[in-house]
């Protein structure tokens, strides 16, 4: 699993910072896994948060994008994208990685990748945090992206 190496964090006082979680709406029980683990981690942050959904992983980059220049401190971009018979694969997760890197760059405000490229079901049941899941690639977007978003406070001054 690719987890192996991945640091332990404690829960951090994000009280004051806004994110935006940002969420496609393909494959729900893995998309649902990944909310719930983005809310734990939120919620016990103090951060303010909200849900909005896009129809899929290709619409991310714009919500994020605007999310953020409306005021948002932080998003959490949450996707599902599973491996088919097709190249379509392959474009749609270079666009949302690609627009997600983008936006986080051009705005100077961080974006948590939660952006599941999977080759089958079962590698994203793995990986949502669910009963049995072995990751929680939800939690561990929020938990970067609050994360970013205190360091680049501290480093602005």
């Amino acid at each position: 699993m690719s987890g192996h190496g991945a640091p332990e964090t404690q829960p951090i006082d994000a009280t004051g910072v806004n994110v935006v979680v940002v969420a496609g709406q393909w494959h729900d029980v893995i998309t649902d896994g990944l909310i719930a683990g983005a809310r734990r981690v939120l919620d016990a942050s103090g951060a303010s948060w909200r849900l909005v959904r896009v129809p899929g992983s290709f619409e991310l980059p714009v919500a994020s994008k605007t999310a953020l220049d409306a005021g948002a401190d932080a998003v959490v971009a949450l996707g599902v994208i599973i491996r088919g018979g097709t190249p379509h694969f392959d474009f749609v997760s270079a666009a949302a990685t690609d627009g997600l890197t983008r936006v986080a760059l051009d705005t100077g405000k961080p974006v948590g990748f939660g952006v599941l490229t999977l080759d089958d079901e079962q590698q994203g049941l793995d990986r949502a945090g669910l009963e049995g899941s072995k990751e929680d690639k939800g939690a561990e977007a929020a938990d970067a992206a609050l994360r970013t978003a205190l360091l680049l406070r501290e480093l602005r001054g």
